[in-house]
């Protein structure tokens, strides 16, 4: 069985977007069985106390499947610098906010670190990075200087905004798509 990780973003909750349906669509496969943490955000939103929050599970992150969503992304990049997965999926996500971002306070412990690349890439076999061309909230440049990084390339997806539900994200076909195929 492959255990699935969906990490959520500021102010987020298990319950929203597509995570619930992603969850029951890959459960219902029966070879993935799919966590997805509560993370305190707003308040107590911190790069630490996500981290504590993530710590009973570390066992079951080995060979793992990790999918971040907007913050989730910076959170999943310090978990990779000492947990070795199978594939990491980054939707909406980045590694640098600028400090003019309304969100920035509560990312600063997120965003402001030296994050240690040649780390991560040698502890994921594959990463996936959506990313649309009018999110409202990350722009594409934020993006494409990830997948620089994780010398990856960029999936650009037209209209899906922050792939959120005010975007009509309670689905997620291409994700699914992308985990499943072999």
């Amino acid at each position: 069985m492959k255990n699935v990780f969906i990490i959520h973003g500021v102010g987020g909750t298990p319950e929203e977007n597509w995570f619930p349906w992603l969850k029951g669509e890959l459960e219902s496969r029966e070879e993935y069985r799919v966590i997805v943490p509560q993370f305190p955000t707003p308040e107590g939103q911190t790069l630490e106390n996500w981290l504590e929050v993530m710590a009973p599970y570390e066992e079951l992150l080995e060979d793992s499947i990790v999918i971040g969503h907007s913050l989730g992304t910076p959170f999943l990049l310090a978990l990779l610098e000492k947990h070795r997965v199978s594939e990491a999926y980054f939707v909406g996500g980045f590694y640098t906010m600028p400090k003019e971002s309304q969100f920035y306070e509560g990312a600063k412990s997120f965003v402001e670190r030296a994050f240690e690349f040649e780390k991560i890439r040698g502890n994921c076999g594959r990463f996936v990075i959506f990313h649309s061309d009018n999110d409202p909230y990350v722009a594409l440049e934020r993006a494409e200087a990830l997948a620089d990084k994780l010398e990856a390339k960029v999936s650009l997806v037209n209209g899906a905004g922050h792939f959120n539900l005010r975007a009509g994200y309670d689905e997620f076909e291409l994700l699914l798509e992308e985990i499943v195929k072999k």
